[in-house]
């Protein structure tokens, strides 16, 4: 038996009739580009989140980059982030040319800490790389916070919003495996002032290529972002205002989201099940550590992500269960502070120590709606 790490095929039999409907539709009026399912997309999802402005887009790494576009993010700006993430987080500040300031997580919930962040702050305001590890970059002007809700959790914003309201800084929500997740009764993608998802097709709301959307109660953030994502267009498609990006969703994918949204909140209720029976099975293993929901939050679950006791501990349960036809990912095996293409920063091994032993650790095993309790008792028998 071979297990499926996500099984795409399960969901699609479920909303087979409805997904070609809502395609022939579109195939039918032929607009291919900015068709009317991206407004109706855009609305249904401003709605469920609970903000005023949604902004579709063609990837997650564009809901990112169009978010920092909006505030003119440049060389000599710092934006302080994860480097427990996905390159995309990082990568969308350099592109931009300015410079990601690296902050490390918390234990508990593999999000950013909110008092390391305080502690960067501190460090780059006073140049003192003492205080906290800093870029090697100089006279770097702070501008705003990234923080990611990662595996579906998340992160603390009451702490980090004050945090940068305190010191002027903006806020971007990395929701890119978040939606849909909750906190203190608000839904990810409406913290900081703008949030940015995917729609990648692993992602709990996922369409069949890639995808993204930014939200926001700001209208000139979403005026901007509206423009940025069509060339910097203006009041027509020859006036450009503005450098701006082809960020644009394909109507196809937003009917793709349509159908599966409709099933969307049901999954997610699934998705809690599973979780909750990996955790009982995990409360008995002492070898090992589960992922921890704090209060008044809940996780959309992208990920299950469990932590051995080592890098040695990890490859033989990885091994035992790849034995089996189970699958296992690693999210993620190295933090982004010590990639090569940040070698320019400066950072070295031992800065982040948090995430730099949860790196040698961590590993994931099959999550999605529709694994049975069978396939969980299977998964969970080789991990003891």
């Amino acid at each position: 038996m071979i297990m499926e790490f996500i099984d795409l095929a399960a969901q699609q039999k479920r909303i087979r009739e409805d997904l070609e409907s809502r395609m022939k539709k579109v195939l039918d009026h032929g607009q291919y580009v900015m068709g009317p399912e991206i407004k109706e997309l855009e609305s249904k999802l401003a709605d469920y989140v609970g903000v005023k402005h949604a902004i579709a887009c063609a990837s997650g790494t564009d809901a990112l980059l169009m978010a920092l576009m909006a505030y003119n993010v440049g060389p000599g700006d710092a934006i302080l982030t994860t480097p427990f993430t996905f390159i995309a987080t990082a990568e969308v500040i350099s592109l931009l040319g300015a410079t990601p300031v690296f902050v490390d997580i918390e234990k508990d919930t593999f999000n950013i800490d909110p008092a390391q962040i305080e502690k960067a702050i501190r460090a780059l305001r006073s140049n003192d790389g003492g205080m906290h590890p800093l870029p090697a970059a100089s006279g770097l002007k702070l501008r705003g916070i990234i923080p990611v809700d990662l595996f579906g959790l998340p992160a603390d914003y009451d702490r980090i919003e004050k945090i940068a309201k305190s010191e002027g800084l903006f806020v971007i929500e990395d929701a890119a495996q978040s939606f849909g997740a909750e906190y203190k009764g608000r839904k990810a993608c409406s913290f900081g002032d703008i949030g940015c998802t995917s729609f990648f097709p692993a992602k709990p709301l996922g369409c069949y290529g890639d995808g993204g959307m930014c939200f926001t109660d700001d209208r000139e953030l979403a005026e901007s972002m509206l423009s940025i994502r069509i060339h910097g267009q203006g009041s027509h498609k020859y006036d450009n205002v503005r450098i701006g990006i082809n960020g644009r969703l394909d109507t196809l994918q937003a009917a793709v989201l349509l159908s599966k949204f409709s099933i969307f909140p049901e999954e997610l209720e699934l998705r809690q099940k599973v979780a909750s029976i990996y955790s009982q099975h995990l409360e008995k293993i002492n070898s090992l550590n589960g992922p921890r929901i704090p209060n008044e939050y809940k996780s959309a679950w992208a990920q299950y992500s469990i932590i051995a006791q080592n890098e040695k501990h990890r490859s033989d349960l990885r091994k035992r269960l790849g034995e089996k036809g189970i699958p296992t990912a690693i999210y993620y095996p190295k933090p982004l502070h010590l990639q090569s293409v940040f070698s320019c920063l400066g950072y070295k091994e031992g800065d982040l120590t948090v995430c730099e032993n949860f790196a040698s650790r961590i590993f994931s095993v099959p999550m999605h709606p529709y694994l049975k309790e069978l396939h969980l008792n299977q998964i969970c028998d080789q991990l003891i």
